[in-house]
Formats: C-alpha cells, sequence, structure tokens
C-alpha cells in the first residue's frame, strides 16, 4: 500500500498528466485534489491522444476509481462533456466519484471572472476565464454553492437567489452588464445533477478507507507550486493549493498517511500568463524551445513562456512540498540545445540570491546566474534506460540531483508512456 501525491514543481505544465498516467497503472484510486478546469492533463496512450480538465488521468485505467477531492471547483457542463468524450473513445466514465462539498462553477462565476480580468487591464492576472477564481472567492466568503446543494431543489433555490441577486447588483451596477435569468439557471443546473445522480459521494471516506484497506492511491495535483495561492508569486498565482499541502485539506486525509510526494519537473521550464521569470529567454532560443516542445496550454492553447531550467526554485519546491524524488519530463527537447545553460542562483542590486527570494519586487528584478553544460546533440527518443543516454545527458540529470538535493527518479525522453526511463533506487 502506498499513498503518492504528483504534483507540478514549477509554474505548472510540467507533464504531471503522463507521470500520473504511469503510475496509475498499479494503482486503485486516483484523486484530483485542486483546481477546475482551467489545468488540463494530456496523455499519449498507444498513439491516441487524451486531454483532461478535470477527471483525473487514471480513468483511462478500468481498475481505478477517479475521484474529484473537495478541494476542486467542480463545472459540471464540462465534467458532463468529459465524461461524454470518454464513453464515445470506449472509456467507461461511470466509476467517476465527485465529493459532494466540492463547490460549483455557475454562469455568474465565468462572467465575473471575464470582467475582473478587463477591469484590472494591465494589472490581470492572466486567468482562462473559466470562473475558478469567482468560486473559490464565493467558497471562501461562504457564500457558495456545492454540489451536494444541487440535489436539494429547494435549498439550491434559496442559495441561487442569495448568489444571484449580489451578482447581478454588481454586474449591472458597476460593471454594465446585462443580469443573469434565475430560472434559466436553476433549471439548467438541476439537469446537470440529475445527470450526476450516483457520482456524488463522501470521497474523504472513501480514500480513507482505500488507504486503510492497503490500496494504492494517487494523489494528483494540478497547475504547479509557483502557482500555488499561498507559495507561489502572489498574485500571480492560482487560487488554491497545488502543494502537497493541497492533496491533505483536498481530499480529507491526514498527512500521516502520505508516503511519497514526487514533485514533476521539466528539463528547462515554463509558464503561462503574466507574472515574474527570471529565466524567461526573449529571444530565438526561446522560440526554438516553444516549437520544439509544442509549449501551448491544453485548456486555452495559449502559447508558453520558456527558458532555461531554473534550479533556484527547483530548490524552493523541494522544500516546500517535501519532495522525496523529482520525475524529470522532456529531456529530449534539451538534445536540440548546445550549451545548455541551469540557473544555481540570482542576482539583484549586487545580492546573490541561492534560495527563492519572497519579495515580489525583488524576484522581479532578479537576473539569472547560470552554470553552462554540454549538450549532447543526439536523438534520445529511442534510449530505453538511462544507463543508454549519452554523458552530457546524464550529467545534466545528476547535476540537477545535486543543485536541488533531492533524487531523480524517472527521466522522460518522449511523449508516450513508455518513453519514461525509470531508475532504480540508489
Amino acid at each position: 500500500m502506498t499513498a503518492t501525491v504528483i504534483l507540478g514543481s514549477q509554474w505548472g505544465d510540467e507533464g504531471k498528466g503522463k507521470i500520473t498516467d504511469l503510475y496509475s497503472e498499479n494503482a486503485d484510486v486516483v484523486v484530483r485534489y485542486q483546481g477546475g478546469n482551467n489545468a488540463g492533463h494530456t496523455i499519449v496512450v498507444d498513439g491516441e491522444r487524451f486531454a483532461l480538465s478535470l477527471i483525473p488521468s487514471g480513468v483511462l485505467y478500468p481498475q481505478v476509481t477517479p475521484v474529484i477531492g473537495n478541494g476542486t471547483v467542480v463545472d459540471p457542463a464540462v465534467l458532463l462533456r468529459e465524461m461524454d468524450e470518454l464513453t464515445e473513445r470506449g472509456i467507461d466514465p461511470s466509476r467517476v466519484r465527485v465529493s459532494g462539498n466540492a463547490h460549483v462553477i455557475m454562469p455568474y462565476h465565468r462572467k465575473m471572472d471575464a470582467v475582473l480580468e478587463r477591469y484590472l487591464g494591465e494589472q490581470q492576472i492572466g486567468t482562462t476565464k473559466r470562473g475558478i477564481g469567482p468560486c473559490y472567492m464565493d467558497k471562501f466568503s461562504r457564500f457558495g454553492i456545492r454540489m451536494q446543494d444541487l440535489f436539494d431543489p429547494k435549498i439550491f433555490r434559496k442559495k441561487l437567489e442569495v448568489a444571484l441577486k449580489d451578482k447581478n447588483r454588481q454586474l449591472t451596477k458597476v460593471y454594465n452588464q446585462l443580469p443573469l435569468d434565475l430560472d434559466e439557471i436553476y433549471e439548467e443546473y438541476l439537469i446537470y445533477a440529475a445527470r450526476l445522480d450516483g457520482h456524488i459521494t463522501d470521497t474523504s471516506l472513501l480514500v480513507w478507507e482505500a488507504i486503510h484497506g492497503g490500496k494504492n492511491v494517487l494523489f494528483e495535483g494540478a497547475q504547479g507550486t509557483l502557482l500555488d495561492i499561498d507559495h507561489g508569486t502572489y498574485p500571480f498565482v492560482t487560487s488554491s493549493n497545488p502543494t502537497a499541502g493541497g492533496a491533505v485539506t483536498g481530499s480529507g486525509i491526514g498527512p500521516r498517511d502520505l508516503d511519497r510526494v514526487i514533485g514533476v519537473a521539466k528539463a528547462y521550464i515554463s509558464r503561462v500568463g503574466t507574472g515574474p521569470f527570471p529565466t524567461e529567454l526573449l529571444d530565438e532560443t526561446g522560440d526554438r524551445m516553444i516549437e520544439i516542445g509544442g509549449e501551448y496550454g491544453v485548456v486555452t492553447g495559449r502559447r508558453r513562456r520558456c527558458g532555461w531550467l531554473d534550479a533556484v526554485a527547483l530548490r524552493y519546491s523541494a522544500r516546500v512540498n517535501g519532495l522525496t524524488e523529482i520525475a524529470f519530463t522532456k529531456l529530449d527537447i534539451l538534445s536540440h540545445f548546445d550549451p545548455i545553460k541551469i540557473a544555481v542562483a540570482y542576482e539583484s542590486g549586487g545580492t546573490r540570491y541561492d534560495e527563492f527570494p519572497r519579495q515580489q519586487s525583488v524576484l522581479y528584478h532578479c537576473t539569472p546566474i547560470y552554470e553552462e553544460l554540454e549538450g549532447w546533440n543526439v536523438d534520445i527518443t529511442k534510449a530505453t534506460s538511462f544507463d543508454n543516454l549519452p554523458d552530457a545527458a546524464r550529467r545534466y540529470v545528476e547535476r540537477v540531483e545535486e543543485l536541488c538535493g533531492v533524487r531523480v527518479s524517472s527521466v522522460g525522453v518522449g511523449p508516450g508512456r513508455e518513453a519514461t526511463l525509470m531508475r532504480p533506487d540508489q
């Protein structure tokens, strides 16, 4: 029995879906513990590509119970659409279980998300405008609607009336928008509830029983550590906790139940949206990295910003998450670059920073201090073991281990699940 957290250790888009899919082969339960449909996982199975934004990637395995935990926010229309798409492709989504305590994304959340971003102008955060942030705002103001509410029409209508009165006042008086219709939303969400009946349950109990019943449980995070609402580059962050602590609160289990924390890290680094990014490459090298790596968002299609690996940020991630190991992805992309650089520290105002600076104003002005390594200039996508890799590629991985103080347990050399080189315990 193991309980393993798999999370992003950078700014998201590290390839978590592939790693979760890899470990799901031996899992019984896979839990999505935070975020919403503002993040996507892409998995390639036998050349077939699956893009999921809400349902855990473990759904591709028939023995897995996919769980959407209480820490997520759920857009029922998106959830049902994903379930329908899986059905069309021969995958049974009837196993999906959703926490009754998960909060529901409503039409006014999406509307507020869009107008708030426009209102912020140059200070906008760069959200996906899918209503995730406003839904979490209502959750923490104790003003939200939860999945369980949809199954009591009287309670649901009463809560919706209160919420919509407030939201329509804001939309019309502050943002000069048309009001939303109560009856239309009410009827729409009752239809969703009817279709989701049978999927809603006490997922905290389900997961606890699985762990203490000797089963293998995976906890799957969305986004990445540097987008954590508490530990990321605030305010350019998501509205939840992708870090390991979020797996505990977002699924309703205790910290002593966790055995492993795997941080997924790309061999270079990327981020979507605005915010500080010390190693960002605003030149031809960065453009090549984006095109060769296919760095476009799964959910939004947005072009990602790319740069050399940031060991300062990765050390920080290892510390706040208590990483037990690193799953290294997309090493094959660096086969096209020589030399290769790693940021080992920052410099700002004559001061060297070996640890991630917590003042946003400092981070914005940091320039990376690079260490240069030799490239390998050969295709590594056919490698079958870590020892098969060129010496320079192995040295690169080993140097990352030294800089971060965490063992690299696997290395990705291609998009497919078979293109992951597992390293034995050392």
